[in-house]
């Protein structure tokens, strides 16, 4: 019996994804990474249904780019993968468990090493500074975030428990220079009242890895154009469940 992977289909439905949408995602991530997939509607729904217990790595990286999650909290209840022949009908491969628990070379073959350095995958604080001309005072907005690392591009989605408007950047690296977009949707009883506000950022890189500080453009309501201090702070490399749970609440400010 196979047990359906209701974490992956919420995440989809949360993205507000069709299956067809969702499995286009993916295919444009493998393509924007360098690393084609063919990703269909098909294999999406055998990954919800539990047919297929876990991606092999290169839908895994593309799963991880498109949601902003690690691969672990997709629901994929599998540690040890073996490859085997798709029927997905592209005549590609994905991955099932190993019974005994034994990892075969072939498994070995298709992952990719992650290097030990220059890697900013794990947990980060998010911390950025506004005016808000409504209320004639500054504020901060403070989310702990996941950092997914992909090439030279990082992913950062807000954990849920972290604040009521979640966060989304996509940077792109350039030697020490990390620079892209942001994204927040303000909670709907806030504020805001749930708009969508969005901007570009630019980050530098410490030497130490630990911290990228920067800054923030995004246009106001009276369509003026804004700016402000951003940063990110390193909390933790790891990016299991136990690790996403323990920073899944609000910072203290």
């Amino acid at each position: 019996m196979t047990t359906p992977n209701a974490t992956l289909r919420a995440v989809r439905m949360g993205m507000l994804m069709s299956q067809d949408d969702f499995a286009r995602a993916v295919r444009d991530a493998g393509a924007r990474a360098g690393q084609p997939n063919d990703a269909n509607k098909r294999l999406v729904q055998r990954w919800e249904s539990g047919k297929t217990a876990a991606p092999r790595p290169v839908y895994a990286r593309a799963l991880e780019s498109v949601t902003g999650l690690p691969i672990e909290s997709l629901g994929f209840g599998i540690s040890v993968p073996q490859a085997r022949v798709s029927d997905d009908g592209h005549g590609g491969h994905d991955m099932e468990t190993i019974p005994n628990g034994t990892t075969p070379p072939a498994a070995y073959a298709q992952a990719e090493p992650r290097p030990v350095h220059g890697n900013y995958s794990g947990v980060w604080l998010s911390k950025y500074e506004y005016f808000s001309s409504g209320r004639d005072s500054a504020f901060t907005g403070l989310h702990y975030a996941v950092v997914l690392q992909h090439g030279n591009r990082l992913s950062v989605r807000s954990l849920p428990g972290s604040s009521d408007s979640p966060l989304t950047m996509d940077l792109e690296f350039d030697g020490h220079v990390a620079t892209g977009t942001w994204t927040e949707q303000t909670a709907s009883d806030g504020y805001y009242r749930g708009a969508r506000y969005h901007g570009a950022i630019q980050l530098l890189v410490e030497p130490t890895g630990r911290r990228m500080s920067g800054k923030w453009v995004g246009f106001g309501k009276e369509f003026d154009v804004n700016t402000g201090p951003w940063e990110l702070v390193f909390q933790s490399s790891s990016t299991n469940k136990a690790t996403l749970e323990a920073y899944n609440h609000r910072p203290e400010v």
